[in-house]
């Protein structure tokens, strides 16, 4: 068993990265080997995760400084390869390369692992379009709300035509509703939108809004590790059993 999976949305702050960490994390728990890879120059897994200071990173890697094993950390049972800013520096001066969508791809073809999680920048950049050719398998973690619409068309759109011309096996693995509020009523309306009108699957267990999720990163932690019995760390949890039991 091996699924190398990106974390898309082009919308930001509908929750990307907090799902990269916890589903590695319930995903570890449940004995999986992991890696993590922050894509995102902003940098927020590595932090999310307490790494806030790392000799290499991924902008290493895709300048051919350093390999992806030389530059791990573990934590909570994942391996994690971090990323800062100098990201959005390595992917300028990848724009002149050949084969410069490839280079991630290359990296972890190499590597062994049952899950790899991908998270990438809330963009549709160079950096994307790298995860998005080393995928296998995406998942779209959407807001219930009314502007997130837009953005989903654009991440079908964008994955098609990325399909055609660079990774014909890339697949959407699913939705995954997030910061969902079950009592308001547009939550349920946008559900049901999504439900009749793409040939998506829509994860049953969508992630509540909680507090506890906000305060994991400020200590370096998933929400799992930070506050075992949260409404988040409960959620992401039975995300990941549902994921288990697709792969």
């Amino acid at each position: 068993m091996h699924m190398i999976i990106a974390i898309v949305n082009q919308k930001g702050g509908t929750g990307k990265t907090t799902t990269t960490v916890n589903l590695g994390s319930a995903l570890a728990q449940a004995g999986k080997s992991v890696l993590l890879v922050d894509f995102d120059p902003q940098g927020n897994l590595s932090y999310s995760l307490g790494i806030t200071d790392s000799e290499q990173t991924m902008a290493d890697v895709l300048n051919g400084d350093a390999a992806i094993g030389d530059i791990m950390y573990e934590v909570e049972g994942m391996d994690v390869a971090p990323s800062f800013i100098e990201l959005a520096d390595a992917e300028i001066s990848l724009a002149s390369l050949e084969e410069r969508e490839l280079l991630l791809k290359k990296q972890l073809e190499a590597l062994s692992y049952d899950y790899i999680l991908i998270d990438c920048p809330p963009s549709l950049s160079l950096l994307t379009i790298n995860a998005l050719s080393a995928a296998e398998r995406v998942i779209i973690p959407l807001q219930m709300e009314v502007l997130s619409l837009q953005g989903l068309d654009q991440i079908i759109n964008t994955i098609n035509s990325l399909k055609d011309v660079l990774n014909e096996d890339l697949e959407i693995l699913g939705v995954l509703p997030t910061m969902v509020d079950r009592r308001r009523k547009l939550s349920t309306e946008i559900y049901e939108h999504i439900q009749d009108n793409y040939e998506l699957r829509i994860f049953a267990h969508g992630i509540r809004s909680n507090v506890r999720a906000s305060e994991a990163p400020s200590f370096g932690q998933s929400v799992i590790q930070y506050a075992p019995s949260s409404n988040s760390a409960n959620d992401y949890r039975a995300f990941a059993n549902e994921i288990l039991n697709l792969s």
